[in-house]
Order: structure tokens, then C-alpha cells, then sequence
């Protein structure tokens, strides 16, 4: 019997592992390469002795005008009538003006009533055939 012909030469299993292998590594190696470079690209530069002066000028100044903007009175909107009062001013205002809960309520009722625009239309009584 004859042999029959194999047109295409046989290859060693372990020259397309290796392949693979070499394959796979380099794509690794390209993964790690980007992530080097983005973490160099992306890095923002170092503070210098001047900048961090800077900003802890900058916290000290916004920290003094919380706390004076806490502390002490001051008009927001004066057109509008509206001023800023320490907590505790605030609480103790509103208790020597009103000192029943229910006048209270019923006055903050009608303020809300009058600061609100007009109440929303009523939801539909049943609901649409589409729906």
C-alpha cells in the first residue's frame, strides 16, 4: 500500500505553544508599557514650598469667613429682607415670639402657604386607558 501524500509538512505541537506563549508575553508587556506611561503622563507635579503656602492661605481665609458667617449677623438679600443669624439667636427669637407650638405651626403654615405658587391639579380618579 502506498502512503498517502501529506501536502502540508507537520509541525511540532510545542513551536505553536511557543508561539502562543511569546504571543501572550507581549501583550503583557504592551499592557504594562501603557500603564507605565499613564501613570507618568497623568501624575500632576509635586507641591512646591510656595504652593503649599498658597493653599494653606487660601483654607485659613475661607475658615475665618465660615466661621464669622456663623457667628455673626449679616444681610443676605436685603431687598428681599433676607439675613443670616447665628443658630442659637435664631432659636432664641423664635421661642421668645412664639412660645405655643401651634401659633408657631399655624404662622409657618401660612408663610409656606404664601411662599408656595399654586397647588398642583389633582391626579386623575381613575387612571387612562393606556396606562
Amino acid at each position: 500500500m502506498k502512503k498517502p501524500m501529506n501536502p502540508q509538512p507537520t509541525q511540532c505541537k510545542c513551536a505553536a505553544g511557543l508561539a502562543y506563549g511569546v504571543a501572550i508575553l507581549g501583550a503583557f508587556l504592551i499592557v504594562a508599557a501603557l500603564v507605565w506611561a499613564m501613570r507618568h503622563y497623568t501624575q500632576p507635579a509635586p507641591l512646591n514650598a510656595n504652593r503649599a503656602a498658597e493653599r494653606a492661605k487660601a483654607l485659613a481665609e475661607l475658615r475665618a469667613s465660615e466661621t464669622e458667617a456663623l457667628n455673626n449677623a449679616g444681610w443676605i438679600d436685603a431687598g428681599k429682607g433676607i439675613v443670616r443669624l447665628p443658630i442659637a439667636e435664631a432659636m432664641r427669637i423664635v421661642t421668645d415670639r412664639w412660645p405655643d407650638p401651634a401659633v408657631l405651626r399655624s404662622n409657618l403654615t401660612a408663610r409656606v402657604e404664601k411662599a408656595m405658587p399654586a397647588p398642583p391639579p389633582p391626579p386623575p380618579a381613575q387612571p387612562s386607558a393606556f396606562e
